[in-house]
């Protein structure tokens, strides 16, 4: 393929997440004399549009860039907006960079927030809460965190702000995926990309990866490429759960967000809370082509309903000879999508009676559900091991907050939740080529906002020489 002319950088940055964008804004800040260049898959914030309005168009079309998972600000533009301030979950930042550089690191993030954007939202914390006794008096485990909830309308509104600054003090490229990475002979990168029938390269002396959970099979590509080291990584599996609000008002109104974990009695295996939105919206996600499911809340008091959602994950690691947990998930969740075409509903009465839900069935329960789904029976897509942790995990939870494992409590399915396999990375977070920095959800290490955003301040002040 002829190539054009190449562009030269200072430091190249691969996607425009939370780790790309926190990387490009430190460098900004401390480093204005750099040469900087973002390039990312997706469109700019306003441009991201889900083609899909449930009348015209009710599915996947399978647009050439996803909307929802690409884009400035990556797979959490559209999201909750939590940012858990943490190492007890979220991913082991703080296994490279220490605890508490971690916790600062994300502090700093939560600073960076507020200033654009995201002042007067509330920070929740466990300290002190007597939720941690009660979990513990009925077998579960509830994980220590500070949580910002900026709310998926301000998380959009700090996104634009933190856009607005960046775009005139580097150069953004927008739909723009880079197809190879490549080391330039006596040091530095090369990236390339096609457009209008001819590739295209820009050579810089630093590279940050920071494509997150969709980027896993192009960045598995850029690794065995560069004979950079990765091992295999776990998939999550389960359902969103969506009750009313009072069910859970009493702990969400005082943590938020619960981060809650169970152990099964069955399987001894790992069952826990995930993005808990008071109040919201249980929404699709599409990733790969994939539909499953996820939620959203809201600040604003206008766009809260009356009900709870959260997410029940059960952890697989899997070992030789399986290596791709990523398919394994994604084979569940095309089944669901299979039957119920796309995301599938079933009320918990149903589901431990052993029979689908149907129309009928919800419209006679109490529980109105925010998202159309396909009246279905989970049965058939999960596993029974699976299955067994979720039931297991719904009836400890009823102890806690008595109605949760009510027949007319909403189950949808699948959610998955996909995680890269761990890139080989030291303690700057630099891949065995000197200059090439991996972070973000992409590398395996960080699986949350806060951890994404702060491993791309930690690169971006190695990069700088601030604090090393």
């Amino acid at each position: 393929m002829k190539y054009n002319g190449s562009m030269t950088y200072d430091v190249i940055i691969v996607g425009a997440g939370p780790g790309g964008i926190f990387s490009a804004y430190e460098l900004v800040k401390n480093r204005p004399d750099l040469k900087i260049a973002v390039f990312e898959a997706g469109g700019p914030l306003e441009k991201r549009r889900c083609p899909i309005n449930g009348t015209s168009v009710k599915s996947c079309i399978k647009c050439g860039t996803c909307s929802i998972m690409s884009g400035f600000g990556g797979a959490g533009a559209f999201s909750d907006g939590k940012y858990n301030i943490t190492n007890d979950f979220g991913g082991t930042l703080y296994a490279h960079v220490g605890k508490k550089e971690a916790l600062s690191l994300m502090r700093y993030v939560d600073e960076i927030n507020l200033s654009h954007g995201g002042n007067g939202t509330r920070l929740y914390s466990t300290g002190g809460t007597k939720y941690k006794k009660i979990c513990m008096q009925n077998k579960l485990n509830l994980l220590d965190a500070s949580v910002r909830h900026l709310g998926t309308d301000i998380n959009y509104i700090v996104l634009q702000n933190l856009y607005d600054e960046l775009k005139d003090k580097l150069s953004f490229h927008f739909y723009t995926p880079i197809r190879k990475i490549e080391l330039v002979d006596g040091g530095g990168f090369c990236v390339k990309w096609d457009e209008g029938g001819s590739g295209h390269e820009a050579s810089c002396e630093k590279c940050i990866v920071s494509v997150g959970r969709s980027g896993s099979s192009w960045l598995s590509g850029v690794c065995g490429d560069l004979d950079i080291p990765t091992k295999s990584n776990r998939v999550d599996i389960g359902v969103r759960v969506e009750l009313p609000a009072v069910i859970f008002e009493d702990i969400t109104s005082e943590l938020y967000e619960g981060k809650i974990v169970y152990r099964t009695e069955k399987f001894e295996d790992q069952v826990r809370t995930f993005c808990m939105n008071p109040n919201g919206i249980v929404v699709n996600e599409n990733t790969n082509g994939i539909i499953t499911v996820n939620g959203h809340s809201f600040e604003d008091p206008a766009k809260k309903t009356e009900n709870t959602n959260f997410a029940l994950l059960v952890s697989q690691t899997f070992s030789e000879p399986f290596k791709d947990s990523n398919s394994y998930g994604e084979s569940i969740a095309r089944l669901s999508n299979m039957l119920g075409g796309g995301v599938i509903v079933q009320r918990f009465g149903d589901l431990e009676r052993g029979r689908r839900s149907t129309a009928e069935r919800l419209e006679e329960g109490t529980v109105r559900g925010t998202l159309a789904a396909a009246p279905g029976d989970l049965s058939l897509v999960l596993p029974k091991r699976i299955l067994d942790g979720i039931i297991e995990m719904i009836k400890a939870l009823d102890r806690i907050a008595p109605g949760t494992a009510d027949d007319d409590t909403l189950l949808y399915g699948v959610e998955v939740k996909f995680y890269n396999m761990e890139v080989e990375i030291d303690r700057n977070l630099e891949s065995k080529h000197k200059g090439l920095y991996i972070i973000g959800d992409g590398s395996g290490v960080t699986h949350s906002l806060s951890h994404a955003s702060a491993s791309g301040v930690y690169v971006a002040d190695r990069i700088c020489g601030v604090n090393c």
